[in-house]
């Protein structure tokens, strides 16, 4: 049942030396390029060793889809693209390589009769960097990706490993480290049998009917997400609705709660943001199919979403989401002439101490940007200071919160701070964005 160790069909085995020249990588939005001297692409654990303990800063890169510093440094990044391929399927478990891409270990696991209980929106990104970062699909039952960890193996900047058990002390600051620890080497994921899901597009929902019933609304399948580009304030613009196959909800009562918001099912497939081709988007219409098909909004062999963007998020405990969303309606004259799209969604809550999700069911605001770095950067502040003081940003993406406040809203902050130093006492994962965060 296992795919075993071996080098990844696919990986240039034959590609960069360990260090390349650095001075045209750059994110995946294209909004930052990065300052690092090189790029490390260890094939082994043997050369990830070495490329840990080269003298000098460092960080990790993943699938580079962070907008913000997090993954920058002066000195080396780090990247686990050509490591070799893990993939161990067990009982009720899977085994990855920290590099490997959603995309690629989704249909893999499949075809051995299991699934993933959520995917994000994207399946492009790193299992290790999205874990890192608290990334997140959505579902009010299932909880962000990094929920799904039973165990990392990490190796440390002196080159020591280290594997840390969900249960051990330590363990829930380890998986949402923010590449502050090490490299993620393996990671472990909890996985079920293999399900299917069909995918409906909603058209119009009324704002106010879906406040009065969010809990409804977000029950309406495994996976619910609300896309508005406040062109209008009372109406949303797309409700996409991801629910498994047999249905788990009565139709009769689905069929009410649509008639109440005054939605309507679209006619065609559709792309969440206006204008643009529905061709990247997975399956819609109803359709089922299998999970890693329909969970995610776009398809691994296409370029995601717009592609000339910039992403914003913050995610507020679910009491909180009425004012959030009130705060953010608030704002529309100033909010619209910048977005994209705005897509609403929820999360179940964890015990990671620096997930968004902390302690809590979480409703998110994502908001994919036009790539106008100077006019979103200067908007934040406001935006920020309208939410609830409850509200945590996304670490992969832009926002302008300092230190103390998100030390004020993640209550294991500290102990966070404790086990950075404790696996990098010499400070070599730091960098400038680590610094502003206050770690």
């Amino acid at each position: 049942m296992s795919a075993g160790r071996e080098a990844a069909a696919g990986y240039d085995l034959d590609g960069p030396s360990p260090a390349q020249n650095a001075s045209a990588e750059h994110n995946w939005a294209g909004n930052l390029t990065y300052q690092a001297s090189g790029v490390a692409h260890p094939r082994s654990v043997d050369e990830l060793h070495e490329a840990m303990a080269r003298p000098g800063r460092k960080r990790l890169l993943g699938s580079r889809h962070s907008f913000n510093t997090i993954a920058d440094t002066t000195g080396t990044l780090i990247c686990l693209d050509q490591m070799p391929a893990v993939l161990e399927v067990h009982e009720d478990s899977v085994t990855v390589a920290g590099g490997m891409r959603y995309g690629d270990l989704a249909p893999a696991l499949h075809q051995q009769g299991f699934g993933l209980n959520n995917l994000a929106s994207l399946p492009h990104i790193s299992v290790a960097g999205a874990v890192a970062t608290g990334t997140h699909g959505s579902g009010d039952r299932v909880g962000t990706l990094s929920s799904a960890v039973r165990s990392l193996e990490i190796m440390a900047p002196d080159g020591s490993v280290h594997t840390l058990r969900r249960g051990e002390p330590d363990f829930d600051g380890a998986v949402v480290n923010l590449g502050a620890l090490g490299a993620v080497i393996t990671v472990e994921l909890d996985v079920e049998p293999t399900y299917e899901v069909a995918q409906t597009v909603f058209e119009a929902p009324r704002w106010d009917a879906v406040m009065e019933n969010l809990d409804a609304v977000t029950g309406l399948g495994r996976s619910v997400s609300i896309f508005t580009t406040w062109s209008r304030t009372d109406v949303a613009d797309q409700m996409w609705v991801k629910a498994p196959v047999p249905a788990q909800v009565d139709q009769a009562e689905t069929d009410a709660l649509v008639e109440q918001l005054d939605a309507r099912v679209a006619d065609g497939k559709r792309h969440p943001l206006p204008g643009v081709s529905a061709a990247s988007c997975s399956k819609q219409g109803g359709l089922p199919g299998p999970w890693y098909d329909r969970l995610p909004h776009f398809q691994l062999e296409f370029t995601p979403s717009a592609g000339a963007e910039l992403q914003s998020e913050y995610l507020v405990p679910r009491q909180d989401a009425v004012e959030a969303f009130e705060a953010v309606r608030g704002l529309a004259d100033r909010i619209r002439p910048l977005l994209q799209a705005n897509e609403i969604r929820t999360m179940c809550g964890d015990d990671l101490w620096l997930s968004p999700a902390f302690a809590g069911d979480t409703v998110g605001f994502h908001f994919t940007w036009h790539p106008d770095q100077e006019a979103v950067t200067a908007l934040l502040p406001a935006l920020e200071e309208a939410l609830p003081a409850s509200a945590r940003p996304h670490w992969g993406k832009l926002f302008t919160l300092d230190a103390t406040a998100l030390r004020a809203r993640f209550p294991r902050w500290d102990d966070f701070a404790r086990l950075r130093r404790h696996f990098d006492p010499d400070g070599r994962l730091r960098n400038d964005f680590l610094a502003s965060v206050g770690l």
